[in-house]
């Protein structure tokens, strides 16, 4: 048997490896060492030396984010590659001002398109933000990390989600928000049982269905949220078992 889960030993095998590998991924340094062996691969650098050259040659951040080599960049590192094939809304959501609350990106339900304009400020500073050495730097880290997540997810079926839950978790205020962010949505629920049917109800509806199981102000603590992303691991790899009449997870 391996280690405690719940108070009980998790079972060998399926999530119990799944969560001795998050165990191990969370350690201290084993991020920055396996980002930093990942940042030297060639795939990555040259990923990086066609966004810059993308970015020099555009004439303004609109025509960067035209550039398929600036949104597979762009949107890979900032933790959102489903958004590398959406350059209109791109370009909509990232050129408005998030201190707008008028702002379209202030009115989209992914959360994740207000956090990316945060972080380049291209209201503000248009493609020297993207020029920006120091905002390239930032991206690169991300395409790093995202390749982390995606070997991870090669270990075990949603381990790289299990491990961005814990760090984005805490900003949860509301059911909202965890709706809003594919991470959150996909562990909460995951870890709550909830079909990924709900996606189709209301946003109300889906709320609801969050909070009755769940008190969202628990994921400032790091020991619920912890017990959650574990218990999203042992759901996934249940739901990746052959059916052999036995429950191992009552």
């Amino acid at each position: 048997m391996s280690a405690s889960l719940f108070g009980q030993l998790a079972p060998q095998g399926g999530g119990g490896n799944a969560i001795l590998s998050l165990r191990r991924a969370t350690r201290a340094g084993e991020e920055a060492r396996a980002t930093e062996r990942i940042a030297r691969e060639p795939q990555l650098q040259r990923s990086m030396d066609q966004f810059r050259r993308a970015v020099e040659r555009a004439p303004d951040a609109r025509a960067a984010l035209r550039d398929p080599r600036v949104m597979s960049v762009i949107a890979t590192a900032l933790g959102m590659p489903d958004a590398a094939n959406q350059s209109g809304l791109a370009q909509r959501a990232l050129l408005s001002d998030p201190k707008n609350q008028d702002a379209i990106v202030n009115r989209l339900s992914d959360r994740r398109w207000k956090a990316a304009a945060e972080t380049l400020k291209l209201a503000e500073r248009g493609i020297a933000a993207l020029r920006d050495p120091a905002v390239q730097a930032r991206l690169a880290e991300g395409l790093s990390r995202a390749r982390w997540r995606d070997n991870l997810e090669a270990e075990a079926p949603g381990l790289g989600d299990a491990v961005l839950f814990r760090e984005r978790a805490g900003n949860a205020r509301n059911a909202i928000d965890v709706l809003g962010d594919p991470i959150l949505r996909r562990v909460v629920t995951g870890a709550l049982g909830l079909p990924e049917q709900i996606a189709v109800q209301s946003v109300e509806a889906q709320s609801r269905a969050v909070t009755t199981r769940l008190d969202v102000a628990k994921l400032q603590d790091p020991r619920e949220v912890n017990r959650l992303a574990e218990r999203y691991l042992m759901n996934r790899a249940s739901a990746a078992q052959p059916a052999t009449g036995v429950n191992l997870f009552i």
